[in-house]
C-alpha cells in the first residue's frame, strides 16, 4: 500500500455536492476510497446540471449540516469512518451578513456545523484512528469588509481545528485543515465572473492564477495520509501565495 492509497478506507466529505468539497472526493475515489458526500438538496440527481458537480461513483444523503439536530440524528449509509471532510460554507454578499439573522445563518453553517459533524463521527474516528480536515479560508487571516460572519467563522475555524487537535489527539485523531485562497467554484462568481475584479484579484496572487478544487485535494490527500502522521492542529494556505503579498 502507498501512502496515498486510500484502498479499504471510508471518507464522508461534508459538503461534497459541488466545488471544493466535490474535488476532494473524487480524489479521494481515484485512489481507491469508499466515498460518501452530504448535501442539502433532496437527491443526487438534482446536482445534475449544477456546474463543478460531479456525484458519479459517490453515495449521497441529504443532510442539512446547520441543522444539528438533524446531524445528531442522521443514521449514516457506512459503518465505519477513516476520513472526515468538513467543506461546508456558504456567504451572503449585498451586505447579508450585517443582519443578526444572516450573520447568523453563515456562523452556523461555516462554524457550528463544524463542530457539530466533528462530534458526531468522533467515535467511528476513534476506532478507526482516522482523520479530520476542516476547510476554512484565507479570509481567516484578513480582513473581508463586506462579510463579517464569513471573515469570523473562517478565522473561528482555524482555531477550532487547532483545540479539537489538542482535545483528540489522546484518540488517535489527528484534526487538521486547508485555508483556500480564491478558488473558482459558485460560492467566488462574483469575483470571478467579473472581469475587472478577477483582474484586481489576480494581481495579488504570486501564482497569478485561480485555485482549483483539485489543488485543495492535493494537500487534503496529503494531510489524511501517512505522510503527515506527525501534523496535528495545522492549517495549511493552499493559495498560490495570496496572503504572502
Amino acid at each position: 500500500m502507498t501512502d496515498l492509497d486510500f484502498t479499504r478506507n471510508t471518507v464522508l466529505v461534508v459538503g461534497g455536492s459541488s466545488g471544493i468539497g466535490n474535488g476532494i472526493a473524487h480524489a479521494f475515489r481515484r485512489r481507491g476510497a469508499s466515498v460518501h458526500v452530504w448535501g442539502t438538496r433532496a437527491t443526487a440527481a438534482d446536482y445534475a446540471n449544477e456546474e463543478g458537480s460531479d456525484l458519479a461513483g459517490l453515495g449521497y444523503a441529504q443532510v442539512d449540516a446547520s441543522d444539528f439536530a438533524a446531524v445528531a440524528a442522521v443514521k449514516p449509509a457506512f459503518d465505519k469512518l477513516d476520513v472526515l471532510v468538513l467543506a461546508q460554507g456558504t456567504v451572503l454578499y449585498k451586505r447579508g451578513e450585517f443582519s443578526m439573522a444572516g450573520f447568523q445563518k453563515v456562523m452556523d453553517v461555516n462554524l457550528g456545523s463544524l463542530m457539530a459533524c466533528a462530534t458526531k463521527f468522533h467515535p467511528m474516528l476513534k476506532a478507526a484512528q482516522g482523520s479530520i480536515i476542516t476547510i476554512s479560508s484565507t479570509a481567516a487571516y484578513h480582513a473581508t469588509i463586506g462579510n463579517p460572519a464569513y471573515n469570523a467563522s473562517k478565522a473561528a475555524a482555524v482555531a477550532l481545528t487547532r483545540t479539537l487537535a489538542v482535545a483528540w489527539a489522546g484518540d488517535g485523531i489527528r484534526v487538521n485543515g486547508i485555508a483556500p485562497g480564491l478558488v473558482d467554484t459558485k460560492l467566488t462568481r462574483v469575483t470571478t465572473k467579473n472581469p475587472e475584479r478577477l483582474a484586481a484579484s489576480l494581481q495579488g496572487i504570486p501564482a497569478k492564477r485561480l485555485g482549483t478544487p483539485e489543488d485543495m485535494a492535493g494537500a487534503a490527500l496529503f494531510l489524511a495520509s501517512p505522510l503527515a502522521a506527525y501534523i496535528y492542529g495545522q492549517t495549511i494556505p493552499v493559495d498560490g501565495g495570496l496572503i504572502l503579498t
